[in-house]
């Protein structure tokens, strides 16, 4: 017959617990703890409190901090779950001297960071100058679009929530009628209770959104159109990922090459990236101007993907003399390692486009053009001649091309090269002098001569082995993979605070003293 050791539940034992000999040398408690007590600059957290000669003593915000740096190093954001941890952990109860702090002194401690963020990002950034963790070689810049404490669900234009609350108030008065038709029954009953439970609910949703739209109106776009908003978090935006579509913000991140320390982070409640560039530059050049090196891009050169490539950007680099490598949206396909790779979406493209119902109709940019212009080749290979020089469209010099007929009424690209193919007989092309010209000496060439060049693609190369790691750790390694708070202000200190850690977790492993 089996043995087994005999156990007793009705037994106790009493351990000491000395909280300094749980921080023991060499682990991430142990770093944290010091970097607060002698690296960190904590007076700023003074002004907060004013019970100098009446009121109740405040926490330490050295414990808070550390107690908050540590959970969120494990992956813990939540303040009850924080609270708790204080209170069953040996190392949050070492950490925290057994202060216990109540889950609401966390949470207020929490979203009311801000005010403190910044200071504490440029202290953690210049202890890893000193340390020499910052090569200032290259930085690179990009963007981890992370769901917010927002739904997806109640995104739209004032429009849009007109017709939902619209629709809501019409399920109401359904609801309401029914009932006045129905008899009272004891099945009948349940289902009036159980419906007038459902009709607060929707009263309550329509209270929202005609409350949001009695103090808010539409964000204006780029193009004239309103953007869409939400009523729960009106600085988040509805941004596409590879995972879906989220509700959230873009955690955009400044990365040195050397030890992935973040140099610079903000969030920002945009679902592209083309305007993110120039905040970005110039928070990078505030943060070091603090820590004493205000010309920081003399000597390092900045990457950053299609994401952020805009004539205005490239002009923004040049104007500061900033030695970038940015790709556009084009870049891969002039890379002749990737000759081939656009023939494994073909098919894929076919299909989609059936799908949503669009034509894929040939552009100017599909036809090949003579040097001397005499004549361009079409996407089907045939030659369409010149029948105008010097011609006049829309105030711009241009030469006309059109097609014979003996290639084009038999050609089977008709669908694709013409808008009424039923109608028209031949295709026409304009090779615009002007803006030929203009595109040549235009920031976005200059740029595109740049990065195809030899040393161009070896510098752009390094970027995701720069600033992809970084999103792996903070999202993957410790979980802080969502947004916790609402508000552009408020979650900006949390993406900060996010990356804070990592450049912590950083010191702990390469930093003298500590690694």
């Amino acid at each position: 017959m089996a043995k087994y050791k005999p156990y007793s539940y009705a037994q106790g034992v009493f351990i000491p617990v000395h909280f300094d000999h749980q921080i023991q040398p060499g682990t991430f408690e142990f770093t944290l703890s010091n970097l607060i007590d002698h690296e960190l600059d904590i007076s700023i957290f003074d002004s907060r409190f004013n019970n100098d000669e009446t009121g109740a003593p405040a926490y330490d915000p050295k414990i808070l901090l550390k107690v908050v740096l540590f959970a969120y190093s494990r992956g813990i954001t939540s303040s009850r779950r924080i609270a708790r941890a204080c209170e069953e952990n040996v190392l949050f109860m070492a950490l925290s001297a057994n202060t216990r702090p109540h889950f609401t002194t966390i949470a207020d401690f929490i979203s009311s960071l801000d005010r403190e963020m910044v200071h504490l990002f440029r202290d953690v950034l210049l202890v890893c100058d000193e340390m020499g963790l910052i090569g200032r070689e290259m930085f690179a810049i990009d963007g981890c679009k992370l769901p917010s404490n927002a739904s997806k669900e109640w995104s739209g234009t004032r429009g849009d929530f007109e017709k939902k609350a619209a629709k809501m108030e019409q399920a109401v008065e359904r609801i309401i009628s029914q009932h006045q038709r129905t008899d009272v029954s004891g099945t009948e009953r349940e289902m009036k209770k159980r419906d007038a439970k459902y009709s607060e609910t929707l009263k309550k949703q329509i209270r929202k959104v005609r409350y949001w739209l009695d103090n808010n109106d539409d964000k204006p776009g780029k193009t004239g159109k309103p953007k869409k908003s939400n009523i729960t978090d009106n600085d988040s935006a509805k941004m596409k990922t590879s995972k879906g579509v989220i509700q959230g913000y873009d955690g955009v991140a400044t990365v040195d090459s050397k030890r992935q320390i973040v140099v610079h982070a903000e969030a920002f409640g945009e679902a592209q990236e083309h305007d993110l560039l120039k905040p970005m530059v110039e928070g990078t050049e505030k943060n070091f101007a603090v820590i004493g090196d205000p010309e920081v891009f003399a000597d390092t050169r900045l990457t950053a993907d299609s994401g952020f490539h805009t004539e205005k950007n490239m002009g923004m680099l040049a104007a500061k003399e900033i030695d970038g490598y940015v790709a556009d949206n084009r870049f891969r396909k002039r890379d002749p390692r990737f000759l081939d790779y656009e023939r494994y979406k073909e098919r894929h493209r076919k299909e989609r486009a059936k799908i949503e119902g669009r034509s894929g109709k040939f552009k100017t940019a599909d036809f090949t053009f003579a040097e001397d212009l005499s004549h361009c080749i079409c996407p089907a290979g045939k030659r369409l001649y010149r029948s105008g020089v010097n011609c006049n469209i829309k105030g711009l010099r241009a030469v006309k091309f059109r097609g014979p007929k003996s290639a084009c009424l038999p050609c089977s690209l008709r669908s694709q090269c013409l808008l009424k193919p039923d109608k028209t007989e031949v295709r026409q092309v304009a090779y615009f002098y002007d803006r030929t010209e203009e595109k040549k000496n235009s920031f976005t060439e200059k740029m595109k001569r740049k990065i195809d060049s030899t040393i161009g693609r070896y510098f752009y190369s390094r970027r995701l082995g720069t600033v992809e790691p970084v999103f792996a750790n903070i999202c993957s390694t410790l979980g802080l993979n969502r947004f916790s708070l609402r508000g552009k202000v408020k979650v900006n200190s949390q993406w900060q605070m996010f990356c804070l850690v990592h450049n912590l977790k950083k010191i702990h492993q390469f930093g003298p003293g500590y690694a």
